[in-house]
């Protein structure tokens, strides 16, 4: 059977894919060495070094951050009332899910803070050099500024779906709906009336339109960026689907990154 990973060839932009589950790579496509702009994917990243931050007692979920009456948790999952960039509130927190930069970065700032070093070494330290993404840099915000290779985001996807850094309890947390029941405008799909999100991951549920296939389960969790970037895990099947491209999201992503999640997922089960 041909890998669905080969229509990516036909894309309109030069771009690699890949598949991982627990046991590594199953299959690849395009230029896996060759560095990319992440864009909003670097969020996963950031998270990651979040989570790993709160094992280590450098950081609490709950305390106090960003917006009067925010937290840390607010803040990684969109609920903090910040809009996207600066610092300007449109709610109060824990009433909407409005997509947040800006939260990012401030949660960045503050690991970076009780850490006591530049949040890129941070990453670097914690995150990218234990999973061996050798090639992947941070080059600008920690909400956005990440640029690496295809093989540097499949050890992410495969990190996500069998988590080494972060333990057991605190990873459920991360990959289950913070807030439950939000409503808010999922970017370049519109507004959802349940905006699902963990702690710095999208979460798929039911929304409609979606990023991902209509095979994926409603556990899928992940991100895509402007850049032409995505990343998601399915529990439920078992799998993470990765992809970077040189064209920024538009059109062309929105049909093409379905139908690529669909066939991933249907060659995976033949």
């Amino acid at each position: 059977m041909a890998s669905p990973l080969d229509q990516v060839a036909l894309w309109p932009a030069a771009a690699a894919a890949g598949v991982v589950s627990a046991a590594g790579t199953a299959a690849s496509a395009g230029p896996v060495d060759r560095p990319f702009a992440w864009a909003s994917v670097t969020k996963l990243l950031t998270a990651l070094a979040a989570l790993d931050c709160v094992q280590r007692g450098l950081l609490g979920l709950d305390e106090p951050a960003g917006p009067p009456g925010a937290t840390i948790r607010h803040l990684l999952s969109h609920a903090s009332g910040l809009g996207l960039d600066g610092d300007r509130i449109l709610s109060k927190p824990g009433r909407r899910r409005i997509y947040s930069s800006r939260g990012i970065e401030i949660v960045a700032d503050i690991m970076s803070g009780r850490a006591g070093q530049p949040f890129a070494e941070l990453l670097a330290g914690r995150v990218c050099v234990p999973l061996g993404m050798t090639g992947t840099r941070l080059e600008g915000s920690p909400a956005w500024g990440a640029t690496g290779p295809l093989r540097d985001l499949m050890a992410l996807a495969a990190e996500l779906l069998s988590p080494s850094l972060v333990g057991a309890e605190l990873m459920t947390q991360a990959t289950r709906t913070a807030f439950p029941g939000l409503a808010g405008v999922l970017p370049g799909f519109g507004r959802q009336p349940h905006n699902d999100w963990g702690l710095g991951l999208e979460i798929r549920d039911a929304k409609t339109p979606h990023w991902t296939g209509s095979r994926n389960s409603p556990a899928t969790f992940g991100h895509f960026g402007r850049s032409g970037s995505f990343v998601w895990v399915d529990p439920q099947a078992g799998i993470g689907c990765a992809t970077l491209a040189d064209r920024e999201f538009g059109d062309w992503a929105k049909k093409a990154w379905p139908r690529l999640s669909d066939d991933v997922l249907a060659w995976h089960a033949a």
